[in-house]
């Protein structure tokens, strides 16, 4: 990425509903951001040491031109994070609850990325302000003046609008050990939107008589 471009605004931890939310390096170090005018975003979540489906969300992001990836949270190991090098574009990501050896998730990341303790917040070059959690209720009091609210845990898909305009978005989960329809989302900022991408199912529970 080159060194001319703009760079990602983070959150920085303050009273709710100040101006300063998206104001310098805040929670993480600042991500560079291609200088386009719009953005084509990747997200995935709760991979939970599902190796082969994070090489299918990279397949995906890949073939989308995603220009940068958002992972919030449930790396669970850092056993996830090589195949992450073969993107084409940087990664965002948020430890979740579940995630256990940080200082390894943090070594992986630095070579892909950057990781941090959610929540925080980026704007993108063309000023969409997306916010980023693991548990969305870690974001009461935070989510006035953003655009994008991106947040897991529940392992279910989901693409809202809440009364103002903003969109919630869950990419579900990766590694689909919950109810197994590992997922993504695309998000496009211009026009604001976002679309999910179905991963292949795995196979059918063995029955134990």
């Amino acid at each position: 990425m080159g060194e001319n471009r703009p760079q990602a605004k983070f959150l920085t931890k303050v009273a709710p509903g100040s101006d300063a939310r998206y104001a310098g390096e805040g929670a993480l170090p600042r991500v560079k951001l291609c200088g386009l005018p719009a953005m084509r975003i990747g997200i995935f979540a709760d991979a939970h040491d599902h190796v082969d489906n994070v090489r299918r969300a990279v397949v995906e992001f890949n073939r989308a031109g995603c220009e940068l990836v958002v992972f919030a949270g449930d790396f669970v190991s850092p056993l996830v994070i090589p195949p992450l090098r073969r993107l084409k574009c940087p990664v965002i990501a948020c430890f979740g609850d579940s995630d256990g050896n940080k200082i390894g998730i943090q070594g992986g990341m630095r070579i892909v990325g950057t990781v941090g303790e959610p929540p925080f917040g980026f704007k993108t070059p063309d000023g969409v302000r997306v916010l980023v959690t693991h548990v969305l209720d870690q974001l009461r009091g935070f989510v006035d003046g953003c655009d994008v609210v991106i947040s897991a845990h529940t392992h279910k898909p989901s693409i809202r609008r809440d009364a103002a305009g903003r969109l919630f978005l869950n990419p579900g989960e990766l590694g689909g050990s919950m109810f197994r329809k590992p997922s993504v989302l695309i998000l496009e900022t211009q026009p604001l939107e976002a679309r999910l991408v179905s991963l292949p199912e795995p196979a059918p529970v063995p029955v134990i008589d």
